[in-house]
């Protein structure tokens, strides 16, 4: 008896006609094409006249060029050029003052621009008016501001004459003034490996102190309109919440509203420090160098070596060393700020 079986299905037939290929995909410069022709010309230019520049200072900075005739030729040993800028006496008043006047700048414009803001923010009218008065100052150049208060801060002048009828005779001699407060030098020299080196007195210059005034009065505007900003994105409920837990004024300023302006709070002081640093304008027209150097700064360090003493390689020295002050704020700042994006 035949066994039956079943039949087997036909086997597919195989497909004979091409799948159609993906298209390639353009190259990255075909797909950022109009980007690359929009910032090739800025990129050539930012690396010429700012990177390019950067390094011939360097490259100055370890010459031998002295006087109007060109010199590159290295200067040996190598970078004794720096070595010879710390150890002058006038280059270390100069770092010590742009630190102190740098520290005293950032705490009092900082604290007057908080105050500002919070004192506009919560106006119940005429908030507008307030913030041009107080945004003014900023508007104004750092040379009319040095010149209005070098004048008041003259002893013979300005805030002295109101002192005198206030019957105080003998007024501070303000930017003459060339002692230095809280001197520490001698204390660090038996700390620091090599400290005898300093050569003059780590402390507060009494100058300064009028320039700190000046800047604080210029740029606490700016400090208050950074963090008008900030309180603006402040949401309502937070304070209606703080409101109906029973926390006070106080209490809501500290634990709400300046957590709320931190990260304000550090762009300002980035902001303003890197001002500070390379302060020049204000500090020139209000007392140049002052007694013993006491308010003379880098930025004017660097144009008296540069065009009057014609010491060119000591002024590019000077100059690269203000760049590192500066990147030392400014790199790390703006290293986390590009983390922060790509987290996000």
């Amino acid at each position: 008896m035949p066994v039956l079986t079943r039949p087997r299905p036909a086997a597919p037939a195989l497909r004979t006609a091409k799948e159609p290929r993906r298209p390639a995909r353009p190259s990255f410069v075909r797909r950022h094409a109009f980007p690359i022709a929009v910032l090739t010309p800025s990129l050539i230019l930012i690396g010429i006249f700012v990177y390019g520049f950067i390094g011939y200072s360097v490259r100055v900075s370890l010459s031998q060029w002295q006087g109007l005739q060109p010199n590159l030729s290295t200067r040996q040993p190598f970078g004794q050029t720096y070595d010879d800028l710390f150890h002058t006496a006038r280059f270390q008043a100069d770092l010590r003052n742009v630190t102190v006047f740098t520290v005293l700048f950032l705490t009092l414009a900082v604290l007057i621009g908080l105050v500002l803001a919070l004192l506009v923010h919560n106006a119940l009218a005429g908030r507008a008016v307030f913030r041009a008065i107080f945004l003014f100052p900023y508007s104004l150049s750092f040379i009319v501001t040095g010149v209005v208060w070098r004048w008041i801060f003259t002893p013979s002048t300005g805030a002295n004459l109101i002192l005198d009828k206030l019957g105080i005779e003998h007024g501070p001699k303000w930017i003459t003034d060339p002692k230095v407060a809280g001197d520490v030098s001698a204390a660090l020299e038996t700390v620091i490996p090599g400290g005898d080196f300093i050569q003059v007195k780590l402390g507060i210059p009494l100058a300064v102190v009028p320039i700190v005034i000046a800047a604080s009065w210029q740029l606490a505007g700016f400090a208050m309109a950074n963090f008008l900003a900030a309180l603006g994105t402040l949401p309502e409920e937070l304070r209606e919440a703080a409101s109906l837990d029973g926390a006070g004024t106080w209490r809501y300023h500290w634990h709400i509203v300046l957590p709320w302006l931190r990260p304000m709070i550090v762009v300002v002081l980035i902001l303003l420090g890197h001002v500070s640093l390379k302060s020049f304008d204000l500090v020139y027209a209000m007392s140049g160098q002052g007694p013993g150097f006491a308010t003379d700064v880098p930025g004017i360090f660097v144009f008296d070596q540069t065009f009057r003493a014609l010491r060119y390689n000591t002024g590019a020295a000077a100059a690269v060393v203000m760049l590192i002050m500066v990147a030392v704020v400014m790199v790390p700042y703006l290293y986390r700020s590009v983390l922060r994006e790509k987290k996000s």
